[in-house]
């Protein structure tokens, strides 16, 4: 049924996206699907990269850690941006349209009132992309 599950994945909140992780392991399994993990970094040094490149390195090694993992085949994408915050959300509909993502997991938190100003990054995903979009609640 699916065959490329896209994953957005923040290197800089990882503990957070655990249990989310291992959900998008077993699916991959069960349908034997290929995995891209998308990150989207800012071109400004940041806690984790100091230039895109950097970033870019660095999640590679976390899919490959991944692959150790699960063992299914894996690769990764990664959006530089002036402001990742504010683009992300395109970002993630552009990458979706451009790995030819049929399922995107995304680990999300539980709803809150700043929601109804911000809705959340799935919901964007959702809306405008033609991908299924699994949402996984990581409780904190």
């Amino acid at each position: 049924m699916f065959k490329n599950i896209m994953v957005p994945v923040d290197l800089a909140h990882l503990e957070l996206l655990e249990p989310a992780l291992s959900v998008v392991a077993d699916l991959a399994k069960q349908y034997d699907a290929h995995i891209t993990y998308v990150s989207v970094t800012a071109n400004t040094p940041t806690s984790i990269a100091r230039t895109p490149q950097e970033y870019e390195q660095k999640l590679e090694a976390f899919a490959q850690k991944r692959h150790q993992v699960h063992g299914q085949p894996v690769s990764t994408k990664v959006y530089s941006s002036t402001d990742p915050v504010a683009n992300v959300d395109k970002q993630l509909v552009d990458a979706v349209k451009e790995i030819g993502a049929d399922l995107v997991m995304m680990a999300t938190h539980l709803p809150r009132h700043l929601d109804i100003i911000m809705p959340s990054h799935g919901g964007k995903v959702a809306t405008h992309t033609d991908a299924s979009v699994f949402l996984i609640r990581v409780h904190q």
